[in-house]
């Protein structure tokens, strides 16, 4: 389980931070300071989490970016754990109400089974094709029950089925990415936030 979600941040090339190790192996996976936390954080850090309201305090461009990508798509695709620990990967339709991101799920459904047991998720917005020059927003987090309240209030299609026939998880988020791609110049510029370590920005050539 543990080694599936470090393989998500493998891929966006930010290494596992050390903790309880020796000196020597924690100098092995020391990282540039600001890089935010890992998943394996995320696991044990509730305190450490946010709501997209801080997200557009700490990181407003970052923010304002991934709002232009969820409206664009109107889905995201949403990772969660299986019981074996094999990964699951669901489109579901963001929502964001009173400075929360909700997602909703049918009360029958794998993923909703899935985060009831293991809370922590992937989000990852909708890519059309390989040179789209479409951004990429990508959050990592716990998914908690939202408020009933709060998940009844929201204008999303579980507001039109009986109670209990949905349920609705408000997305705590650990580390938040923003990748923007500059095709024609062969830039790459990757906005990132964690409420524990704040905003940077890079950017680098590619390929």
């Amino acid at each position: 389980m543990a080694r599936l979600l470090r393989g998500f941040w493998a891929a966006d090339s930010f290494p596992e931070r050390a903790r309880g190790e020796d000196k020597r192996t924690a100098a092995r996976h020391r990282r540039p300071a600001g890089l935010g936390c890992t998943v394996m954080d995320v696991a044990g850090a509730a305190a450490d989490m946010a709501d997209w309201r801080e997200l557009t305090q700490g990181a407003p461009e970052l923010a304002r970016l991934g709002l232009a990508r969820l409206h664009a798509a109107g889905l995201v695709m949403l990772g969660t754990l299986r019981r074996d620990g094999s990964p699951r990967i669901s489109p579901v339709e963001p929502c964001i109400t009173d400075g929360r991101l909700l997602v909703g799920a049918m009360t029958w459904s794998g993923k909703a089974a899935d985060l009831r047991r293991d809370p922590r998720y992937v989000l990852h917005s909708v890519v059309s094709g390989p040179d789209s020059r479409e951004g990429e927003l990508k959050l990592y987090g716990l998914a908690v029950p939202a408020d009933p309240g709060l998940g009844s209030a929201a204008k999303a299609w579980w507001s039109a089925y009986p109670p209990g026939t949905a349920v609705v998880f408000s997305l705590s988020i650990g580390q938040a990415l923003f990748v923007a791609w500059d095709i024609d110049g062969g830039v790459m510029t990757v906005h990132q936030w964690s409420p524990r370590d704040g905003y940077c920005h890079r950017s680098r050539p590619y390929p």
